[in-house]
């Protein structure tokens, strides 16, 4: 469940609310700990808002205000899931997958289903030989449709505070020049030179650190890793 520390605030639910979804990013994780405080009065507010925002893109905002929504098992939260049985956030697939089970998992903050869901995703865009093979290999990743990897990506950013993603990786790598074996300390998979032994060396909350998600097999080299955040539908989403 979403959770932060208590915070002091004179500003009434419905306004906190606009503001939170109007602000630039910076100041939107600032105010944050104010929605959570008023969580309660937020939640009843959020259901008569949904129709406003833009389901096609990528609102870290909208997704965790729909996070809070379904926080409680309640009729709230029963009412969004009759409504939205297999999430908000409207994506396609270039080859007629399904990423209903994904966006549940994201929203539910089940991260490490998420991250599994992904991967076998990315193997069904590879092909019937990464199915049956398990992995995916990089030669495989270029043939993948644009609209697919946006689709994951987008995701994982609405979902996720926008701290995970491939276009958050991507971002980072170039922040560190493309050095590769800076990204993976600053990434959480690797630690005083030895990989992070999955799963249960992986932080699978948001207090993960940025662009720990989705994970990538890095144990045969970086080639995987530069394939994807290469691919034109992960390039397109940062260039965006």
């Amino acid at each position: 469940m979403l959770s932060g520390p208590p915070v002091t605030t004179t500003v009434s639910a419905d306004q906190l609310i606009e503001r939170f979804l109007t602000s630039a990013p910076r100041q939107r994780r600032s105010l944050l700990p104010q929605v959570l405080q008023l969580s309660s009065e937020c939640r009843s507010l959020i259901a008569d808002q949904i129709d406003r925002w833009d389901a096609t893109g990528d609102d870290w905002a909208c997704g965790t205000l729909i996070q809070l929504l379904v926080s409680e098992d309640d009729a709230l939260s029963q009412a969004f899931w009759t409504r939205f049985p297999e999430g908000w956030l409207a994506v396609t697939s270039g080859q007629g997958l399904d990423y209903g089970p994904l966006q549940l998992a994201l929203i539910r903050q089940d991260f490490e289903e998420a991250d599994r869901l992904t991967s076998e995703h990315l193997r069904q865009l590879a092909g019937p030989a990464a199915e049956k093979r398990g992995y995916v290999y990089y030669s495989e990743v270029p043939p993948m449709a644009s609209v697919d990897l946006e689709s994951l990506d987008r995701l994982w950013v609405t979902f996720s505070q926008a701290r995970f993603g491939f276009s958050v990786q991507l971002r980072l790598l170039r922040n560190l020049g493309n050095r590769w074996e800076q990204l993976w300390p600053r990434i959480g998979w690797k630690q005083a030179g030895i990989w992070t032994r999955y799963p249960k060396a992986f932080t699978w909350t948001l207090e993960a650190p940025e662009g720990h998600m989705p994970l990538v097999n890095q144990l045969r080299g970086v080639r995987l890793m530069d394939a994807l955040l290469s691919h034109p539908g992960v390039q397109q989403r940062v260039a965006s």
